[in-house]
């Protein structure tokens, strides 16, 4: 057959045998996390889901968040799989690039094998196969059935008949392998026997004519199948067998008119699932252009479930696909579903009472932003989504992880346009449904058993998923072998997805790949010393083997296969310096992080040679206390560490090679030496591990002997007595201690251990007693140390009590003066854990008194309740004098103190209530004001110093925000007018605040206070407050005269001394100007001249004495007409004898203001204007408009209004639209008639909605409500 535009043709294959040898995977049992759909009673039929409004608006939400987790399992769905190659009408839509396939892969590597079916390629256009039978349709109407080998075998149909039913449009195969199904472009179905090629129906009434079949579909039952026309109705064709004569019932399923179907996918179930009990419902999953829905042919037809897409794009392909997937040893369809980027998954199954039930799974939202064409399952796991740029993408179904990418626009793949346009009769679809037809290619994708067809128009291509070995080779040809190492260390461990060809148990898969990871490692070894770089920097061979060296370590280690590791890749890689040198590094991380416990001797020699001579003597060290000593040269070791200052590997070797735990510490010292005496007497090795258990208490014992020795081992003459301790007390006492407070913790039962504890104890003593070389703070560590050892009731330590009275005279000495804070730290940490017993209290009060240890004197204080003595404690000293304050409130208000105790403490407060508001007067204060409130006019009279009362009453008095807030105090009229006075005598500018802040004080006495002192400013607020406005003006003046006289002050100029008059003046003005009549106020403008004139007398610049003016006259606008101010001006002798000019820039800018604000005036009129009559406007509009009525019928007794003739009756339509007659609303109530008014109605229906939800809160009101009447007709 030629390769010519004519024979484009149609594939159908059967669903017996595979064409490919696939791999089976077992699956696993996964765990069930969703949740049902809501049960309902009566489950919707097909005719109220037909008569359902399209709703293309609703979005489908996915209430399910879990992932359904289906292992890899066989593939149960052998369902009846078609390839189309059709006429794609105009393909100018999609532009091929002519490019050679590419198989893209990731980190798992290729997982789809492609190839070609040459066989059948060369014989016509386009084909592709899923079995054992290959049905090829054409567009001349011939149906071409090829076997296995790609040989043609059948040629049903001829030329005649494909002239008059038009081009193969769908094809589909039985379970058994034996009929077949034809649909044509022009409407026609024919059944062929595909034994021996004859035709057996020809079914031309199915469906309506003018219509082609896009799907043609056998179920689970022979005698049934589903089709789909270009209508977008979908039809059941029952085949039956009546005396010999074979005929076809055909039943509407879903209707065109009411949502055009684009897609129908039978479920179909392997012979081994014959019994499902799912199977005997035969259902069928439809996808229209707006829903999905899934209904049940038998044993009646029944709806099981709907879902709407939501927005979507209009050119989107609708896409269903079945499969059967294992859950909880359970295996139950899965139904997948996409239109646009993201795929829906649908669980079904069927409970115990027979109810099936759809429960939505985990959505997969793909990572780019396409149109979906085409979705295949592959197996449970796995899928492969076809996007509108021909890129096939694997998806893993559980981690939804893309697995591959692989482009496929070179296999020019075939599509349904023209059948979904219906050219062949005459082009009659929706445009929708035209739309999406531009895309679709739902006969040439096909999946069957793990392996997919494409058909193209030149040939037919099939995926198959690879098998392991398969993946790993194809990354071993390309020499990528760190990713072929990747994928199978994830094979090994289980992790890989998608995974075909691993068969038995774990161990056994394991054992399997693991062979094959060591031969990937030969031959990566070999690569890497093959492939080095012969010339060239030296920093480039290093690179070259540190990218691959610790590769080969890494997995090796992982493979748990070291012999491999030093036995032969180490031997071959032994042969280059530099690949040994990367080697033996690369081996210091897995040492340290205990992967590689025990290295070979030649490899242990050969690293601490190489370590040694690149000086990285740390990573020597790091190495040797992880490693297994009996790889070690302990001679070598040793003179290494010794040489090198290795302490922490010196005793690694010495614990664990020698079992000598007392030469490191005669050579270690420091803070090293401490922790390694900590961990020796706790039974850890050091600096890791633990000792044995049969030499703990040895090591003990030889550790307490080692720190009790009168001398060294090479003492000289002037040796001290017991060196080691000394040594260690002298560098560091409180970690030492902290080590012996550890053992005597650790060893409580152990009388041996107490012997020495108590041994080393006398040592200390007779050390650090009597040696003047130790601090006081390193005495006090001591001896804190006891105390709180001897505090415990289980203690076993003996202490003479005179050593703690020598230590109390030594700290306590009047002499030193030096380290006062220390020795006072030191006491006072003795005496908190439990050395107070140890004292005489009265003797140590006497020597804390002395020695100025005033917390000592405290802690003495508080455990004798004497609560008050501690207020003088705090006064004494310097240090603490500012927290008496925090002590005092804390005390007199926290519970757990008796009324006595806080009574003293009270008293003792007063007592020195001088001291503390010299320390402190806001302190003070709030503390008055929260304790003492009765007693302020006794503390004032204490107090006795003017100045010290003038601060107490000034914090008293203010309202701050502080730790403590005060609260409002509430004093007599007399202490306010006493405050006064203070302020008039050291404050006087922050007297007027006061005035205006305070309200207590009487009026008359503090206006003659301030008249007393002549503090001006604050006369004038009293007089104005006092309602004396004309007072307070002569005061003013006044003040103005007097700083006409005091030239001699210099904190202000002379300007802004006239600058402050004036703008005091003016604000008294302001205020008062209400209550003055009009002769008043033009005595006003008057004395505002005036004051101007005299202000001329220390103003040089004319300039500034017009902006004052101006300043002036713009103030008395507000209040004074705009005639009397300018007749005022012209008749001043300053302003009339000089010329117009001077005083024409104040006319003109009066008058500015003038016009400005007539303007302001009129626009502001204008726009309310505008306002309301645009309101009233409105309001008149929506009364007089008409009304629309919802309904033709009565709302309450539900009679259309036109029918009802039987007597003449008012009809009454509210602005919410429901409509009632007259005499129905008057039964109901809801009507009222008012004495000559219109009878007001409300809305019977709205009223009632509103009552159910909001209780009585029902309006009536005609304006508001939509429930009030705007109209009234006569029927």
């Amino acid at each position: 057959m030629s390769e010519s535009p004519d024979t484009r043709s149609l594939v159908s294959a059967s669903s017996q045998l595979n064409l490919m040898e696939i791999d089976t995977v077992s699956g696993t049992v996964i765990d069930d996390k969703e949740f049902d759909i809501p049960q309902v009673d009566t489950p919707p039929t097909l005719e109220s889901i037909l008569n359902e409004p399209e709703d293309e608006e609703e979005p489908f939400i996915l209430e399910d968040t879990c992932l359904l987790n289906t292992e890899n399992i066989d593939a149960h769905s052998c369902e009846t799989s078609s390839l189309a190659s059709s006429d794609s009408g105009d393909r100018t839509h999609l532009k091929r690039k002519r490019k050679t396939v590419e198989l893209s892969t990731t980190v798992h590597g290729s997982v789809l094998r492609h190839s070609i079916l040459k066989g059948i390629s060369a014989q016509i256009v386009s084909a592709a196969t899923v079995s054992g039978v290959i049905v090829v349709g054409t567009s001349h109407g011939l149906a071409l059935v090829f076997d296995l080998n790609q040989a043609l075998r059948l040629c049903l149909g001829s030329t005649a008949t494909g002239a008059e039913y038009g081009a193969v449009s769908a094809l589909s195969i039985n379970h058994d392998c034996t009929r077949l199904l034809c649909g044509f472009a022009k409407g026609h179905i024919t059944m062929w026997d595909l034994a021996n090629g004859k035709l057996l129906r020809t079914i031309t009434d199915a469906h309506p004519p003018g219509t082609a079949i896009l799907h043609v579909k056998f179920t689970d039952d022979p005698t049934l199948a589903v089709c789909n026309d270009s209508g977008g109705s979908v039809f059941e064709l029952a085949f039956r067998r009546l005396m010999g004569m074979r005929t076809c019932e055909s039943r509407c399923l879903f209707s065109g008119s009411k949502g055009e179907v684009c897609n129908v996918e039978p479920l179909l179930t392997a012979p081994d699932l014959k019994d499902h009990p799912i199977t005997q419902y035969s259902l069928l999953a439809m996808a229209s252009l707006t829903k999905i829905l899934v209904i049940g042919l038998k044993p009646s037809l029944k709806v099981w479930m709907t879902f709407p897409y939501g927005k979507t794009d209009p050119t989107s392909v609708p896409q269903l696909a079945w499969q059967f997937v294992p859950v909880q040893k359970v295996v139950n369809p899965v139904l997948a579903f996409c239109r646009g980027d993201t795929v829906h998954f649908l669980l079904v199954k069927k409970d115990e009472t027979g109810t099936i039930h759809v429960i939505k799974q985990r959505q997969l939202q793909l990572n780019c932003d396409i149109i979906s064409l085409n979705v295949s399952w592959i197996n449970s796991r796995t899928l492969v989504v076809m996007d509108s740029g021909e890129k096939l993408r694997v998806v893993d179904r559980p981690s939804q992880e893309e697995l591959e990418s692989l482009d496929v626009a070179e296999v020019q793949l075939v599509y349904n346009s023209s059948h979904f346009k219906s050219l062949a009769t005459g082009g009659n679809v929706s445009q929708a449904l035209a739309l999406v037809g531009e895309k679709a290619c739902y006969q040439s994708v096909c999946s069957y058993t793990g392996q997919m067809v494409l058909l193209g128009t030149k040939s037919a291509h099939i995926l198959t998923l690879r098998n392991w070995r398969e993946r790993v080779d194809c990354l071993l040809k390309q020499e990528r072998f760190v990713e072929a190492l990747s994928l199978a260390w994830s094979f090994h461990e289980g992790t890989a997805k998608a995974v075909l060809g691993l068969f038995g148990d774990p161990a056994k898969r394991k054992g399997v790949v693991a062979d094959k990871m060591i031969e990937i490692l030969f031959q990566y070894v070999e690569r890497s010393v093959k492939k080095c770089p012969e010339h060239g920097k030296i920093q480039v061979m290093e690179q070259h083997f540190q990218d691959m060296v610790p590769v080969m370590v890494d997995y090796c280690l992982q493979l748990q296969r070291t012999d491999l590791l030093f036995n032969q890749l180490y031997t071959r890689l032994v042969e280059n310096c530099v690949a040994r040198g990367v080697f033996l590094e690369s081996l210091e991380p897995y040492i340290v992080s205990e992967r590689l416990g025990c290295v070979t001797a030649p490899v242990m020699r050969d690293l601490l040679t190489h370590l040694q001579d690149n000086n990285m003597m740390d990573s020597v060290e790091n190495c040797l206390i992880h490693l297994d000593i009996t790889s070690l040269d302990i001679q070598q070791v040793v003179q290494m560490c010794w040489d090198n200052q290795l302490y922490d590997a010196m005793i690694y070797v010495f614990n664990r090679g020698m079992n000598d735990y007392i030469t490191p510490m005669e050579v270690v010292m420091g803070n090293k030496l401490l922790v390694y005496i900590s961990c020796s007497l706790a039974g850890r090795a050091y600096p890791l591990g633990d000792i044995p258990e049969d030499l703990v208490s040895q090591v003990k014992n030889q550790v307490f002997e080692f720190l009790i020795r009168l001398h060294s081992a090479e003492a000289g003459q002037e040796e001290e007595l017991y060196p080691y301790i000394r040594t260690l007390v002298h560098f560091d006492t409180p970690e030492f201690l902290n080590v012996l407070a550890l053992t005597l913790e650790d060893f409580k039962n152990d009388k041996q251990a107490l012997e020495y504890q108590q041994r080393i104890v006398d040592i200390l003593l007779k050390v650090m007693v009597e040696n003047s070389d130790f601090t006081p703070s390193q005495v006090g560590c001591l001896f804190t140390f006891l105390a709180r050892q001897l505090a415990k009731p289980d203690n076993t330590l003996f202490v003479n009590r005179k050593l703690f009275d020598q230590v109390l005279e030594f700290l306590c000495s009047p002499d030193d003066d030096t380290r006062h804070t220390e020795r006072q730290q030191v006491l006072l940490e003795l005496l908190q854990v439990g050395g107070v017993i140890q004292f005489d209290e009265g003797r140590l009060l006497g020597l804390a008194e002395k020695a100025e240890f005033y917390q000592i004197c405290e802690f003495l204080y508080e455990q004798n309740h004497l609560y008050d003595k501690i207020l003088d404690c705090y006064l004494r000293d310097p240090l603490r004098k500012e927290e008496i304050f925090n002590y005092i409130h804390n005390l007199l208000s926290m519970p757990g103190y008796s009324s006595e105790e806080k009574h003293c403490v009270w008293e003792k407060a007063l007592l020195h209530i001088a001291e503390l508001v010299t320390l402190d007067p806001a302190k003070s204060a709030d503390l008055v004001a929260m304790h003492f409130p009765e007693e302020v006019r006794p503390i004032i009279t204490r107090l006795q110093d003017d100045h010290l009362v003038f601060q107490f009453l000034r914090c008293l008095l203010d309202q701050r925000e502080g730790p403590h807030p005060q609260p409002l105090l509430r004093l007599s009229p007399d202490l306010h007018e006493l405050h006064i006075g203070l302020l008039c005598r050291f404050t006087p500018r922050q007297l007027t605040d006061f005035l205006k802040a305070s309200q207590d004080y009487r009026l008359e006495e503090a206006v003659q206070i301030t008249e007393q002192y002549q503090v001006h400013e604050a006369t004038s607020y009293l007089l104005e407050k006092k309602g004396d406005s004309h007072g307070a003006f002569q005061v003013l003046l006044k003040k103005r005269s007097e700083e006409e006289g005091e030239t001699g002050r210099e904190e202000e100029s002379p300007l802004q001394r006239v600058e402050g008059s004036l703008g005091d003046i003016i604000a008294l003005c302001h205020r008062s100007s209400q209550s003055l009549n009009q002769e008043q106020r033009g005595v006003c403008v008057c004395v505002f001249l005036c004051v101007c004139v005299s202000f001329s007398v220390y103003v040089c610049l004319s300039l500034l004495l017009k902006e004052l003016t101006m300043k002036v006259l713009n103030s008395m606008s507000s209040f004074i007409p705009l005639p009397a101010i300018i007749q005022r001006i012209l008749q001043d002798p300053v302003y009339g004898k000089g010329k117009l000019a001077e005083i024409q820039g104040l006319i003109l800018g009066m008058l500015e203001t003038f016009n400005y604000e007539q303007t302001l005036l009129e626009t502001t009129t204008s726009l309310l204007n505008h306002d309301l009559h645009w309101s009233l406007s409105h309001l008149r509009a929506a009364v007089s408009r008409g009304l629309h009525p919802r309904q033709d019928h009565c709302n309450i007794c539900l009679q259309q209004y036109r029918r009802r003739q039987d007597s003449p009756d008012d009809i009454i339509i509210f602005s919410c639209g429901h409509l009632y007659h007259c005499q129905c609303l008057q039964r109901k109530g809801s009507g009222h008639a008012e004495p000559r008014l219109l009878q007001v109605w409300s809305c019977y229906k709205c009223i009632s909605s509103q009552r159910g939800r909001g209780g009585d809160r029902v309006t009536t009101e005609t304006g508001r409500g939509r429930s009030t009447s705007l109209a009234q007709v006569s029927q």
